[in-house]
C-alpha cells in the first residue's frame, strides 16, 4: 500500500509541477500519467472522472487528482494526490511571492507570459480533442456535442447549463 502511496504522489507531484496554466492544462499529462504511464484507468474511466471534477466545485485538476486517487487508494490515495497536485504551486507561490511585484511589471516576464498563455491553449485544444475522441462514441452524442457547440458559439452561456442540458439530453436519448 506504501509504495502505491509514494507512486501516487510522485506522479501528481510532477504533473502539479509540469503544468503551466491552471486545471484544463493538466489534463493531457493526467491522461498521459494515469492512462498511458500506469495504466491505471480506461479513457472511458479517465473521462467520467474528469467529467465529475468539472461538475464539482473547485479547480478541475485537483478534483480530477481527488477523485483518481480515491479510485486507487480510496480515502488515503485521494489525500495523497491532492497533495501531490498542489505542492509545487505552493512552494511556488511561497518562493515567489516577494519577486512577483517585481517581475510583474518587466517586459520580459510579460513576454514570457504570452508565450506561455499561447501554449495554455495549444494544451487545452489537445485536452479538448482527445476527451472528444472518447466521449464522442455515437450520433446522439456527436448530436449533443454539436448542438451545444454552436449555442457556446453563438452567445456566452454559463458552463453549468452546458452541463444541465448535456445531462438532460443524455437522459433522453440514452434511457436505459
Amino acid at each position: 500500500m506504501l509504495s502505491i502511496l509514494l507512486l501516487l504522489y510522485w506522479t501528481f507531484l510532477k504533473i502539479g509541477l509540469f503544468t503551466i496554466g491552471g486545471g484544463y492544462a493538466m489534463i493531457p499529462l493526467m491522461e498521459a500519467e494515469v492512462i498511458n504511464s500506469h495504466n491505471w484507468l480506461s479513457p472511458a474511466e479517465f473521462l467520467d472522472i474528469i467529467a465529475v471534477a468539472e461538475m464539482t466545485p473547485g479547480p478541475v485538476s485537483i478534483n480530477a487528482a481527488t477523485f483518481i486517487g480515491y479510485r486507487l487508494a480510496g480515502v488515503t490515495g485521494s489525500l495523497i494526490t491532492t497533495l501531490g497536485v498542489i505542492t509545487p504551486s505552493l512552494v511556488l507561490l511561497l518562493l515567489f511571492s516577494r519577486l512577483l511585484n517585481k517581475l510583474i511589471h518587466n517586459p520580459r516576464a510579460e513576454s514570457f507570459i504570452n508565450g506561455l498563455r499561447s501554449a495554455l491553449v495549444a494544451l487545452i485544444l489537445l485536452a479538448s480533442f482527445n476527451l472528444g475522441q472518447t466521449a464522442i462514441i455515437d450520433i446522439p452524442t456527436a448530436l449533443i456535442f454539436t448542438a451545444l457547440l454552436i449555442v457556446s458559439l453563438l452567445r456566452p452561456v454559463s458552463p453549468l447549463y452546458f452541463i444541465a442540458a448535456g445531462a438532460i439530453l443524455g437522459l433522453l436519448l440514452f434511457p436505459y
